[in-house]
């Protein structure tokens, strides 16, 4: 009797599992067949191709087109000139912008000066006798010497024989010596090459000037450059005298016009950029702000425009074919903030406009028609 027992609850425990497997695989392909039927929901937009432009923007810092760095050529003690020499004062052009004691080096000159007319003076006795012809514009020249005024230069010899005399006796020599001390002695004063404004002072009167030190900084303040870096690729469609818009980065939607002045032929080995030099000015532009240019490098035809974020391997996008996905090959043109020009999508087709999650080919999707 037990062993009957036994048999029995042996063949019940096989039929049930046998059952139990039927029912658990019949579910499994009811999920696997609701699986199958769901459809992801995407958003998409139709491709309408056409003319776009290709706008560089880059960000680059104003400079003054004219500035310079004052330089002392000259030891002294400055002395206030025409007006104080601090950064923001304006200079006209010929001003003074500032003075260097140099009484000590001007004595010395007029000494020199004084040799120099008592060399020539003795030497017209013998100009007299040997080149008669030409004693009078020499005596002329002595008579009209004049050791606080600059030297007038030197009469031209009639004769190669005149002027070996005037060689042997150290009277051109002599003369080109004192020349040279009188542009010296211009140094001691330095005025403005141009009007324009001192953005930079170094010293103040009293202040012991010594040869190659720096004094200040001068620029003229209607004119700048803006120096900016483009793409080595895009730098062949910028053209000298091409116009550009600036803008202003401070979020005031202040904005320029300007042109591009120069283009470096050289590329930064590093970031395989040129820099373009853009001339620009007007009211609120100064020294040392930052400026972002837009350049129209080129047109592209048959082009459109995606997020960055949806291109794939660098050349492949999702579009939606006969409601699946599917990767269609690109080829980008240029890429912004935000965005990547690109070519070779046929009109109509429905590209994917949002990233969707678990992507690939093949995947079953649902267009949202709102």
């Amino acid at each position: 009797m037990r062993k009957v027992i036994i048999v029995v609850a042996g063949i019940l425990l096989l039929v049930g599992s046998v059952l139990i497997s039927n029912f658990m695989a019949r579910e499994k392909e009811t999920v696997k067949k609701e699986v199958q039927k769901v459809s992801t929901l995407v958003f998409t937009k139709e491709v309408k191709n056409e003319t776009l432009p290709v706008v560089v923007n880059a960000t680059g810092q104003v400079q003054a087109t004219q500035r310079i760095d004052l330089f002392s050529e000259v030891q002294g003690v400055m002395q206030q000139g025409s007006n104080i020499f601090k950064p923001g004062i304006r200079f006209s052009k010929g001003q003074t912008l500032l003075k260097i004691t140099g009484e000590d080096f001007k004595a010395n000159l007029q000494a020199q000066k004084s040799n120099f007319q008592n060399l020539i003076t003795s030497a017209l006795a013998d100009i007299q006798l040997d080149f008669p012809n030409s004693f009078e514009k020499w005596n002329a020249y002595v008579k009209n010497f004049d050791i606080n005024s600059p030297m007038a230069p030197l009469p031209k010899a009639d004769s190669d024989k005149e002027k070996l005399f005037i060689t042997g006796r150290n009277i051109s020599s002599t003369y080109y010596n004192v020349k040279n001390a009188e542009i010296i002695l211009k140094k001691y004063t330095m005025t403005a090459p141009f009007t324009g404004v001192l953005t930079e002072a170094l010293v103040n009167p009293g202040t012991l000037i010594r040869p190659g030190q720096k004094l200040g900084e001068f620029i003229d303040p209607t004119n700048f450059e803006l120096e900016v870096a483009v793409g080595s690729n895009l730098a062949g469609f910028i053209n000298k005298g091409k116009q550009v818009t600036v803008k202003a980065t401070d979020g005031t939607g202040r904005t320029w016009k300007g042109t591009v002045t120069r283009i470096n032929s050289r590329v930064d080995p590093q970031s395989q950029t040129v820099k373009i030099f853009i001339k620009v000015s007007g009211d609120g532009i100064s020294e040392g702000m930052f400026l972002e240019a837009e350049i129209n490098a080129k047109n592209v035809s048959k082009a459109y425009t995606v997020n960055r974020s949806l291109l794939l391997n660098e050349n492949s996008i999702y579009v939606v074919k006969d409601g699946k996905l599917a990767l269609q090959e690109v080829n980008p043109v240029y890429f912004t903030k935000g965005n990547v020009i690109l070519t070779g999508l046929s009109d109509g087709t429905q590209v994917i406009t949002k990233s969707v999650p678990g992507a690939f080919e093949g995947m079953e999707v649902i267009i949202n028609k709102n």
